[in-house]
């Protein structure tokens, strides 16, 4: 005695097919009206499983990266600044760089475009398979100073130590205290060669040991910092101001 589509559908779902459960109609459907072959129809039901579990994915991933705004690479624009070179954003869309666990430092003033870079990068690394999280510096060590006693810090800074690529944005624009600096030592000292690091911040690494109490301890910082890194100075015009929306015109 054969099945019906409900009886059928809530099997896929047993089999935790839930997408394909869902899409079962609309697909036996096409099967009739472009006469599928048994093994036609069996590939269209797995391609479409795949295809949304890997979109369910990648919309889990870029929920857990906490991106500030959804702004992909598309939206930066190669001819609006000098910092990089079509060739060179080329190259960092391979994400060899990310593989080897290169880090990248932007480095420019406030609207240079660091952020909408660093951003773009990372859902692109997210549609590309890898995991990414994006926090601020100032958020980054509340995260770390708060970890002993709150589970939201606790999962929070999990899933970063978990991830292939780290955006730390706004990095030293204000001083650390001795705490403060050795817990981001820890943390770099645990991601190093392990996962890559997007920093940008608008002071030049040089000028990093001048805020923090303990100079060895930024040291330590920067050399692990700086020994895989590629360090790109966005001195241009200000992408916020350029683009700015006026009241009057």
């Amino acid at each position: 005695m054969s099945k019906s589509v409900t009886e059928i559908q809530q099997a896929f779902k047993q089999l935790r097919l839930a997408e394909t459960a869902e899409e079962l109609p609309e697909l036996l459907r096409q099967a009739e009206q472009t006469s599928w072959t048994y093994l036609e129809f069996i590939e269209q039901l797995t391609t479409f499983e795949l295809k949304r579990r890997e979109e369910k994915s990648i919309e889990k991933r870029l929920n857990w990266a906490r991106f500030p705004f959804y702004k992909p690479l598309n939206m930066f624009h190669l001819d609006e600044q000098t910092a990089v070179t079509e060739r060179q954003l080329k190259q960092l869309r391979e994400y060899q760089w990310l593989e080897q666990a290169y880090n990248l430092i932007l480095l420019g003033p406030p609207g240079a475009g660091k952020t909408l870079l660093a951003v773009g990068l990372g859902i692109e690394a997210i549609q590309k398979g890898f995991q990414v999280y994006f926090v601020t510096m100032g958020e980054l060590i509340q995260l770390l100073k708060t970890e002993e006693f709150t589970n939201k810090s606790k999962i929070q800074l999990k899933r970063l130590r978990a991830s292939d690529l780290i955006i730390i944005d706004d990095v030293m624009y204000m001083a650390m205290d001795q705490r403060e600096a050795t817990l981001f030592f820890q943390l770099i000292h645990q991601l190093y060669e392990q996962s890559s690091l997007i920093l940008t911040s608008n002071r030049s690494p040089e000028e990093w040991t001048e805020l923090v109490e303990n100079q060895g301890m930024m040291t330590a910082i920067l050399d692990r910092l700086l020994h895989r890194v590629e360090v790109i100075h966005m001195n241009n015009e200000s992408h916020r101001l350029k683009h700015q929306q006026k009241i009057f015109n």
